[in-house]
C-alpha cells in the first residue's frame, strides 16, 4: 500500500471516528487534538477502526504515533514494511 492510499485510509477511519471534521481543511501535520475536539477515546477507536482494516496491531503505547494524519501514515508505512 503506498502513502496515497495510507493517507486516504486513515482519513476514511478518521471520519468514521469523528464525522464532523473536515477531513479537507485538515493539515496533516499538525495533531488532531490541536485541529478539532479529538480525545484518547477516539484515538482508541481511531486505533481500532485501522486495526480492523488492516489488520495490524497498533499496541497502546503507539497510540500517540496516529496523533496526526503524517505521523499516522509514517507509523502505518513503517509497520507495514515490517510486516
Amino acid at each position: 500500500m503506498n502513502r496515497e492510499e495510507l493517507t486516504a485510509l486513515v482519513l476514511k477511519e478518521l471520519k468514521q471516528v469523528a464525522p464532523n471534521v473536515d477531513t479537507a481543511g485538515l493539515e496533516p501535520s499538525l495533531s488532531f487534538r490541536d485541529q478539532f475536539d479529538f480525545d484518547s477515546m477516539d484515538t482508541l477507536n481511531l486505533a481500532i477502526g485501522l486495526h480492523r482494516t488492516l489488520g495490524i496491531d497498533i499496541p497502546e503505547l503507539d497510540y500517540g504515533q496516529l496523533a496526526s494524519l503524517d505521523r499516522a501514515v509514517d507509523y502505518l508505512e513503517r509497520h507495514l514494511r515490517r510486516a
